[in-house]
């Protein structure tokens, strides 16, 4: 065979190839070599209502799209399957339900699954080109699902009536309309599940879903960034990085909440920095740290080090309108339950605002004495420079850096939640509100903890890597999903 034919067969056989791929891009979504960790994590939730919040180009929309129609065809991999299901995708207008959630649907769906294709406009042999009402997809247990297409330009009457399995949001809808979808999968136990870019800032789903002030059970959350997407190229990621302001990278990177200037923390991640309660050793506690307020609320948190370096902050007691002999109880109790270190004297040694010092006419001695009195000794020589202790923080939160890490335990809620709310207000100065557990924080940071010393006999160098091994998979175990 001569040499243009090898050439021409080569080229004949790519084509092929690349035309079957192209015809089964679901079947082959997530399980190439490069696997995106996040979508899968999406996936496999079982919680009813789930939204992740990506950066452009993060992968949001197609574990959107995917879960969509393996919902509708019934062989979702990790959720109970069944026939006739009724979903609907949600656009913010027809226009952008063409160019993303219909086309992104188009291009995972298989030719062999559609049953039939309704437009509102265009024609249904080239549908791409048009705007779709419904597509009928095969169930494999015999029935016909059905997929409707809506926009939020519709307005909230076009919403009502329907009994659905599912609800898809491409990207952040309004609130009647959200509160209407919701209704529609009540009487099913179906799901809503969104994928979005936050470029409006903190509207109600940053209440609603990112912070669940309900305390729903049944929601979930995840971010998504360009490092979590594993085919988006280093370089084209590093161009777009210089190209645009820091609060335009919260939202178009990292699929973060902003307000004016920006998330202080953008590194924070909740499924990696927040892990469930374990028994931590005793020769990790460290110190405990306080941010004062009568009034305004004094946040404490119980800080350990492991013996490699980790940060865990693993209790906290943080109330408002309260005197100091309640915070005084408080923190002493809640020291009783964790078996917290004492000196001699039974005392208990915290780290504390310097402001703590200061007297006034309405009571002759200092908030440190006072909490001295009550068995507190608090130290009040705390480094308070905010914009080295916010450097600071942030290399314990970012990972792979060579630095150690932070984690906080599920159950000191009110810090978790100021690392969310916690925005620039312009320049190098945060927004001074909601910050008692960030500034308490820093104080800890800024003493320079250093790894736990052993209290027991000294281990081989093997023992010691094995006994670091398992403290690693202990939090990822214990990570949050």
């Amino acid at each position: 065979m001569q040499r243009e034919d090898i050439l021409k067969r080569i080229a004949e056989i790519d084509a092929e190839l690349k035309k079957r791929r192209a015809a089964n891009k679901i079947d082959l979504y997530n399980k190439g070599k490069k696997k995106h960790k996040k979508q899968l994590a999406f996936h496999k939730c079982k919680k009813r209502n789930r939204w992740v919040f990506g950066g452009n180009r993060s992968g949001k929309t197609e574990c959107g799209a995917v879960e969509c129609l393996w919902i509708l065809r019934g062989v979702h991999p990790y959720r109970k399957n069944r026939k006739d299901v009724f979903g609907w995708a949600v656009s913010l207008s027809q226009q952008v339900q063409r160019d993303v959630a219909q086309a992104k649907i188009l291009s995972y769906l298989p030719k062999s699954w559609i049953a039939d294709i309704t437009m509102l406009s265009g024609r249904k042999d080239s549908p791409a080109s048009g705007v779709i009402d419904q597509i009928k997809i095969k169930n494999v247990f015999g029935g016909v699902s059905t997929l409707g297409f809506k926009s939020c330009d519709q307005g909230r009457e076009k919403f009502q009536g329907s009994s659905l399995d599912f609800v898809w949001f491409d990207e952040e809808p309004p609130r009647d309309i959200y509160e209407e979808c919701v209704m529609r999968v009540m009487d099913r136990r179906g799901d809503v599940f969104g994928t979005m870019t936050p470029l409006k800032g903190k509207t109600f789903i940053y209440n609603e879903i990112y912070l669940n002030i309900r305390k729903n059970p049944e929601i979930w959350h995840e971010f998504m960034d360009w490092a979590d997407n594993p085919y988006l190229c280093k370089k084209e990621i590093k161009l777009l990085e210089t190209a645009l302001e820091s609060s335009a990278l919260d939202a178009r990177k990292y699929g973060k909440f902003s307000e004016g200037a920006g998330l202080v923390y953008p590194e924070f991640d909740e499924s990696v920095h927040v892990i469930e309660p374990f028994s931590v050793p005793k020769e990790w506690q460290e110190i405990i740290s306080i941010d004062p307020g009568l009034n305004n609320p004094l946040a404490a948190h119980w800080y350990c080090v492991d013996w490699d370096g980790n940060i865990y902050v693993v209790a906290e007691h943080y109330a408002a309108g309260r005197d100091l002999d309640f915070h005084a109880a408080a923190i002493r109790e809640t020291s009783r339950k964790l078996g917290w270190k004492t000196d001699a004297k039974g005392r208990i040694y915290a780290l504390i605002d310097s402001a703590a010092n200061q007297r006034t006419l309405a009571c002759p001695k200092s908030v440190a004495e006072l909490f001295g009195e009550k068995g507190i000794l608090v130290n009040t020589n705390v480094n308070k420079d905010v914009f080295t202790g916010i450097a600071r923080v942030k290399e314990f939160l970012k990972r792979g850096n060579g630095e150690p890490d932070i984690y906080i335990f599920s159950n000191c809620v009110n810090m978790i939640a100021e690392f969310k709310g916690y925005f620039w207000a312009g320049g190098d100065t945060p927004v001074k509100r909601d910050d008692h557990c960030m500034d308490e924080l820093r104080y800890f940071i800024m003493t320079r903890p250093r790894p736990a010393i052993k209290e027991q006999a000294e281990l081989s160098p093997v023992q010691a890597d094995k006994m670091r091994r398992i403290r690693r998979l202990n939090r990822r175990g214990n990570t949050r999903r």
